[in-house]
């Protein structure tokens, strides 16, 4: 009889462990696996650039997601900034700010608010900056 009920028991476990998988394959499908890990190039043929409202428009973005900057790097450059400094148009005077300079950059986004502004003087001024939400 002790037996007989072990199995029972057995059973509902497994049945526990069916449903947990149900319940984490709902959770995959609420963030389309289409939609992370996908590599976008800021402003499309034109690069990095002013005033790129436009390109940002029905975009989704998320965690994971690559944005490729191509800009002329004699010109400009490609500053991570926080909130403050993409608002103030400044780079924080510390070590760890990231300034990339190739031409050619490729940022890997982090949930939650990515800025970026060109770091070279009047540039992001002028409008040369991104905020880029990601789920």
């Amino acid at each position: 009889m002790a037996a007989a009920r072990r199995g029972r028991g057995s059973a509902a476990s497994g049945g526990g462990v069916v449903l947990l998988c149900l319940v984490a394959a709902l959770l995959m499908e609420a963030v389309p696996a289409a939609e992370a890990g996908k590599t976008y190039y800021v402003g499309d043929a034109a690069g990095w650039g002013r005033n790129l409202d436009w390109w940002l428009a029905g975009k989704s973005f998320y965690a994971g997601d690559v944005l490729v900057f191509k800009y002329n790097q004699e010109k400009h450059d490609v500053t991570v900034v926080g909130g403050k400094g993409y608002r103030r148009c400044k780079v924080p005077r510390n070590k760890n700010t990231v300034v990339l300079r190739t031409g050619y950059d490729e940022v890997t986004l982090r949930r939650g608010n990515n800025y970026f502004i060109c770091g070279m003087p009047g540039h992001c001024d002028a409008g040369m900056k991104l905020a880029v939400k990601a789920w």
